[in-house]
């Protein structure tokens, strides 16, 4: 089986900066993998322990997007791709999952299982994955807890709801959103730090694509971030308010609104 890991580089929340354009700027931030996407390199990881699996990690964003990939390498991920191209930045969930689609379709056209995290803490939207999927037109799985079972072309998976489980067998190729467990994410170790500071990572930008620029990035992007603003600190306070006018008194001091 060959699995296609999509992961994301997000900023450290405590040293967010904005571009012009209201999107958070990427380059020269201290980053860490997306909390979600561990767990989904830990699912594909055990994949990898039971069956006979191949495993490729991708990511979208700039050069520095690489030590992400670095990471799964050095755990057991067996090859690593880097989508960076200036024409991919600020784009958003719509533009993101075209272009991933794109590069899955073009250059890793041979895959069986996509596996994303459920969400990314920088934008929580959880809407990246079913839009590769939606462009790729394969059946999706989200909200995956526990993948159970490979056998005979299916995956099985439990899925997790607000008052239940689901057990899904699902067709392969399809993509599933992976949630974060209890389980203790494997480490890397010496020789696979070394391994992976060795390993060639493939880049590929929007001409080796084949996308054109009003299709990927902020140009690609249906939606806009007309205003982004950092919250207050503050400790916490319980306010009673009695009417509207000083609700809407109060959020003008949180920077909620200009109205």
């Amino acid at each position: 089986m060959k699995i296609v890991l999509c992961v994301k580089q997000v900023p450290d929340t405590s040293d967010i900066k904005w571009t012009e354009n209201n999107t958070i700027q990427r380059e020269g931030l201290e980053s860490i993998i997306n909390p979600y996407d561990v767990y989904a390199l830990e699912s594909v990881l055990r994949l990898k322990n039971k069956y006979d699996v191949s495993i490729t990690a991708l990511t979208m964003g700039p050069a520095q997007a690489a030590d992400v990939l670095r990471r799964t390498l050095a755990v057991g991920v067996d090859s690593a791709v880097l989508l960076s191209d200036k024409k991919f930045s600020g784009a958003d969930t719509y533009a993101t999952g075209k272009t991933i689609a794109k590069a899955i379709s073009e250059k890793l056209s041979d895959y069986d299982l996509i596996v994303c995290g459920q969400f990314a803490v920088d934008g929580d939207t959880a809407q990246t994955g079913p839009s590769i999927a939606n462009f790729l037109d394969i059946p999706q799985v989200t909200y995956v807890k526990e993948i159970i079972d490979y056998a005979d072309g299916y995956l099985t998976v439990l899925r997790e709801l607000d008052d239940h489980y689901e057990k899904i067998k699902v067709q392969l190729p399809a993509l599933i959103c992976v949630l974060k467990d209890t389980f203790e994410p494997v480490r890397a170790t010496i020789n696979g730090i070394i391994r992976a500071q060795k390993a060639d990572i493939i880049t590929y930008g929007i001409d080796d694509l084949g996308m054109e620029p009003a299709d990927a990035g902020l140009k690609g992007s249906p939606t806009y971030v007309s205003r982004a603003f950092r919250a207050p600190q503050k400790n916490a306070e319980c306010k009673f308010i009695s009417d509207i006018e000083a609700l809407v008194d109060v959020l003008k001091e949180c920077g909620g609104t200009d109205e």
